[in-house]
């Protein structure tokens, strides 16, 4: 079994796999550049996106801006995270609370998050709670669908092996519940990082002074496409970061199953 296994699955790990794809489209990227397909003025060269963030570090501005908003997407992740644990638990393990919960999660889906914008501006300013509350209501929904998801996925057998041995309620959700829905959880968790940064890009951009952002809006005010590109890769490097970050954890704590990727 295990030989067909190997056989039929998608092969040996290739190591450090998931660097290949970002150091091809850099290449591409270069290659494009020095033989002047792509225009300096449409995209600018990794060579002179690098010479710009070496500036941007030796005078400070791009340490500050970073700060900011790693304090943010991590504020802003965490609170999405908890609420959207939550609410997936109250709805997953109970049919009121599903009745409560289920519709205005699916709303605020159908929602775009760009959408939300105006009105987050009239409720709570142009401050840090606008920033937030936006990228926490992103954060929620794909943990929520997720994890709600996994734990109405759990095998039926299980339920009744667990009345059988009289496991008390929160028996059953420690012991059963929760184990069985992290796979769920895990997923949604990949999603919402992402979110949370494809988020924080769109609010750092509403009249706010820091954050990468904010660096970014001031450079498409003078037309320095360099450091809009510093600031996209950094977004992009810290998208891929966080998302290695749940992947490493997700295999450790997931390290029972027996899937094609083991």
């Amino acid at each position: 079994m295990a030989a067909e296994r190997r056989r039929l699955g998608p092969g040996r790990k290739i190591p450090f796999f998931r660097l290949l794809g970002p150091i091809v489209l850099l290449l591409a990227w270069q290659l494009t550049s020095s033989a002047g397909l792509l225009s300096p003025h449409t995209l600018t060269p990794p060579a002179q996106v690098l010479s710009t963030a070496g500036e941007l570090i030796a005078d400070g501005r791009l340490q500050s801006h970073l700060l900011t908003s790693l304090w943010r997407a991590s504020v802003s992740l965490l609170l999405g995270v908890f609420v959207g644990l939550v609410l997936a638990l109250v709805a997953g393990l109970s049919r009121f609370g599903e009745a409560l919960v289920d519709g205005p999660v699916q709303i605020k889906r159908a929602i775009p998050t760009l959408a939300l914008i105006p009105l987050a501006i009239i409720w709570f300013g142009i401050g840090e709670g606008m920033k937030i509350t936006v990228v926490t209501l992103a954060v929620l929904v794909p943990i929520y669908l997720n994890t709600h998801a996994a734990l109405r996925g759990v095998d039926g057998r299980f339920v009744e092996l667990a009345e059988t041995v009289r496991l008390s309620r929160w028996q059953f959700v420690r012991r059963i519940a929760i184990p069985g829905s992290l796979p769920g959880f895990f997923t949604g968790l990949r999603m919402a990082v992402t979110v949370s940064w494809l988020a924080l890009v769109v609010v750092e951009q509403i009249n706010a002074t820091s954050g990468i952002g904010s660096l970014m809006t001031q450079a498409r005010n003078y037309a320095q496409t360099d450091i809009i590109v510093v600031g996209l890769v950094i977004y992009a490097l810290f998208g891929l970061l966080s998302d290695s970050v749940v992947r490493f954890a997700e295999g450790r704590v997931l390290s029972w199953r027996r899937t094609l990727d083991s």
